[in-house]
């Protein structure tokens, strides 16, 4: 993971005991669960969709889009509830995706979305938990 400090710390093994081993994977060990793999891709009723790993509301149901990549797509965040990175794994360079109160990778941001902000946050499915209005 990283050294950065977040609001919600905890230790590897409370990590694996809050999480499944497929969430530990993604949000703990940066990887990707199988497209179309994850029911949340489906969701469509209004709500909103926090982190697995802390809760803390990440996005809402009307910033979600139909990419057709297999995986949840929103073109927006709610403020300051992630953060960036650079992630040059597997021979490219992409812009990872994290929490910002507790680090868990959450997936990448392309520039390739839908108006107004032009983004496509493409977000493991694993990696969130929805919350109906």
């Amino acid at each position: 993971m990283t050294d950065k400090t977040f609001p919600v710390m905890r230790s590897e093994s409370e990590w694996r005991a809050k999480l499944t081993p497929e969430q530990y994977y993604v949000m703990r060990e940066h990887g990707t669960e199988r497209p179309g793999s994850c029911a949340l891709l489906q969701e469509k009723r209004a709500g909103s969709f926090a982190c697995a790993g802390c809760d803390t509301p990440l996005f809402r149901s009307k910033t979600k889009f139909e990419s057709g990549t297999g995986w949840p797509s929103f073109d927006q965040p709610l403020p300051g509830a992630t953060e960036d990175t650079v992630d040059r794994s597997h021979g490219m360079t992409r812009t990872e995706v994290h929490c910002a109160s507790c680090g868990s990778h959450l997936g990448h941001v392309f520039p390739d979305g839908p108006p107004p902000s032009g983004l496509r946050y493409c977000i493991n499915g694993v990696a969130l938990n929805f919350t109906p209005e």
